[in-house]
């Protein structure tokens, strides 16, 4: 495509990018105007000359995906879907970072036109990059030499702050091995962070870094100003398809205030006399606020109005893509309105208590063999610990360049390598792009590595699954380091995030099932490596509720052992043992908390009634235990090497162990009728998960 004739329109449309972010900074009397004044440029170029888009559905499939990493400057991105049409209003931007406006301090998913939820610096390129491998899974998959149905870019904007947070090492660098000629990161290179000038902190040579990568490397010296340059660079990005493009877009923060390029205008508003030079200087009148001139309006409406059109022109092309590939394109839609195959759940495993012992990582290597086939949208991976965590299927391929005779880009299977934050976030971005499932593995202990990728997997609601194995001190001779003590009850503080930690076979299913059927809520599946017994009373039904009753035949009981994954068959082997002794002790699974907190208080007090003690039972940290048990068995501190069974009996998480602590509670509790600690959870005033979001 040739270059646009950059116009006096084009001029005016960046000047009032510019005092649109001042004003809107200004009035909240919060945020940061600098950089989307020094980005208005690159911005308008983009939207108005680039990205394709339909502000009319904003969940078009094949739109162009944009990401603002660096989100702090998300008054820039509020000013370009209110200018082309989306649902972000006047009032918004008026209401910017104001208690229940639609424009927040930072991007978040639910809003239309935002992908994804950005903030956290690094998270955003990263979740490019999965949106990326998204596109090119599903494009190589569906496309056809006569049709492509799906040819979405990814662009990104991203600063200083990201290239410094690790996180960003592990997602570009996969990006590049990977050679994603679709994702397109813009470096907005102003030289300025909250601490002053980049020279402090910051002194890399990131074109060499971003070469060394394998990313394809442009600079556009004049950010402020030259758009012909910017608009050059992008079609130049285009056309190199074997590898991903970074263009280094050097820029003025805060470019026009009397305060550019300085650390003052990062994030502070403009004072009032600045505002006024700003208005003067771009050709505004300094006692207007919010003005938008009509032919900058006009430019951007007619752009917008075009995304119908394009949309309805993919939606033809589908249809005569259906007329050749029937099973394709149903099957393309289908992903991309996000339902799940009819009946897929009956290919879910499930076991009697004759059924051999087996390691819960294991039996998910299991379910991923089973439902493959079922869930062609499912797409596996793992940081480097394939054969420990057990993600892969026979048969699956990886996830490659094809030249790399290593697989193709048809591929299912993801090779993350050492990298668990990018990871997640990679996995954060594929689900964003709809018509995948992903799912990654990890060590439970390193999930803590991707906390923050976790963290905004829930914020945003997605559905991303990650299976963490070597779940417990079952994990035997790696020791406390590896050993998870206190990371499920991080993630179980953590809000819409569901923690699953399995007790056999059925348990392990209904953890598959619940992750695969909650569109907007993550899932950590706590897997062990050794192997756990088939229990009597469990199921896929009753597991789904998150607790559940597994000795429903002992009446009246007079304690309650509640339990865990590799605990629960310890924990019914010691009210066995209990039972010779005349004890009525009841048995609760408790695989996921969240789940189980979901149902009904009338369910939860069915499986912890009043008047009876609740003893909890698991090899790591007790916090969170409280909320259902009145005493705790645990670990307060980092595990030991050694074989996982002298582990377990040096801790004394034994049958005889167990019994002993839970003849102690019902001893302390003889006569004082507890109630049950359910009372105390207040459900009526915990709001669950986030609200819905790209259903369409």
């Amino acid at each position: 495509m040739s270059s646009p004739k950059f116009s006096e329109i084009d001029q005016k449309a960046v000047d009032t990018i510019r005092v649109l972010a001042a004003d809107v900074v200004g009035k909240a009397n919060s945020g940061h105007p600098g950089a989307p004044m020094g980005l208005a440029p690159l911005a308008h170029v983009l939207w108005q000359y680039v990205m394709k888009f339909n502000p009319k559905n904003p969940y078009w499939f094949n739109r162009d995906r944009f990401v603002l990493s660096n989100g702090h400057a998300c008054a820039l991105q509020y000013i370009m879907l209110h200018l082309y049409g989306y649902d972000i209003t006047m009032d918004d931007l008026q209401h910017f970072r104001q208690f229940n406006s639609n424009t927040p301090g930072h991007p978040e998913r639910e809003l239309p036109g935002i992908e994804v939820t950005t903030g956290p610096l690094g998270q955003g390129i990263v979740n490019a990059v999965g949106l990326a491998i998204a596109e090119k899974q599903i494009a190589t998959n569906f496309n056809r030499p006569e049709h492509e149905v799906v040819s979405a870019h990814t662009y990104c904007i991203l600063g200083d702050g990201c290239l410094m947070e690790g996180v960003s090492h592990e997602g570009l660098a996969l990006a590049g091995h990977l050679k994603l000629g679709k994702l397109i990161a813009f470096y907005d290179d102003n030289h300025i962070s909250i601490d002053g000038d980049t020279n402090l902190a910051f002194t890399e040579n990131t074109e060499e870094r971003l070469k060394a990568y394998g990313w394809h490397v442009q600079h556009v010296k004049d950010g402020n100003n030259d758009m012909a340059g910017i608009f050059e660079a992008i079609e130049n990005a285009k056309k190199v398809t074997d590898q991903p493009s970074f263009i280094r877009v050097t820029t003025t923060i805060g470019y026009g205030s009397v305060n550019a390029g300085t650390h003052g205008v990062h994030g502070s508003p403009l004072k009032p006399d600045d505002m006024a030079h700003l208005k003067k200087e771009w050709g505004f009148e300094p006692d207007q606020y919010f003005v938008i001139p009509s032919e900058v309006s006009s430019q951007a409406f007619t752009k917008g109005a075009q995304g119908a059109e394009l949309e309805r022109a993919w939606d033809e092309e589908v249809r005569h893509y259906k007329e050749k590939y029937q099973k394709e394109a149903e099957e393309l839609i289908r992903r991309a309105r996000r339902k799940l195959p009819e009946g897929w759940e009956k290919a879910l495993p499930t076991y009697s208590p004759s059924d051999p012992a087996v390691a819960s990582r294991k039996l998910s290597e299991t379910v991923l063999t089973k439902i493959e086939s079922a869930l062609p949208e499912l797409v596996s991976g793992s940081a480097d610990l394939t054969g420990s965590n057990l993600t892969i299927w026979k048969g699956a391929v990886s996830f490659q360049p094809p030249e790399t005779k290593l697989g193709d880009y048809a591929g299912r299977y993801l090779h993350y390598g050492v990298r668990e934050h990018g990871m997640v976030a990679i996995m954060n971005g594929i689900d964003a792009f709809g018509g995948l499932i992903p799912v990654g593995g990890t060590f439970l202990n390193f999930v803590s590595y991707a906390s923050g990728a976790m963290r905004l997997a829930g914020l945003s609601g997605h559905r991303t699954i990650v299976l963490a194995t070597h779940d417990s001190i079952g994990l035997g001779e790696d020791g406390p380091t590896h050993q998870p003590i206190e990371t499920l009850a991080h993630f179980r503080a953590t809000p819409n995030v569901m923690v699953w930690r399995p007790a056999d076979g059925n348990e392990v299913s209904a953890a598959y099932k619940v992750a695969i059927e909650s569109l907007e809520t993550p899932t950590i599946m706590a897997l062990s490596r050794q192997n756990l017994p088939q229990l009597e009373g469990s199921s896929i039904e009753k597991a789904v509720k998150g607790g559940y009753v597994l000795n429903e035949s002992v009446e009246n009981p007079q304690v309650i052992i509640a339990s865990t994954g590799s605990e629960v068959g310890i924990s019914v082997d010691a009210a066995k043992l209990l039972e010779k002794d005349g004890i009525r002790v009841r048995v609760v699974s408790m695989p996921e908390f969240y789940t189980f907190d979901g149902q009904s208080e009338e369910y939860k007090l069915s499986v912890f009634p009043d008047g009876v003690p609740v003893l909890s039972v698991e090899v790591m940290s007790a916090f969170g235990w409280s909320k259902y048990a009145h005493e705790s068995f645990a670990i307060d501190h980092f595990g030991a090497s050694g074989k996982y069974t002298d582990l377990y009996k040096a801790f004394d998480f034994t049958p005889e162990g167990v019994a002993k602590r839970a003849k102690a509670t019902l001893d302390f509790y003889q006569g004082k009728n507890p109630l049950s600690r359910i009372h105390t959870a207040f459900p009526h005033l915990v709001q669950r998960g986030p609200g819905p979001y790209h259903t369409k």
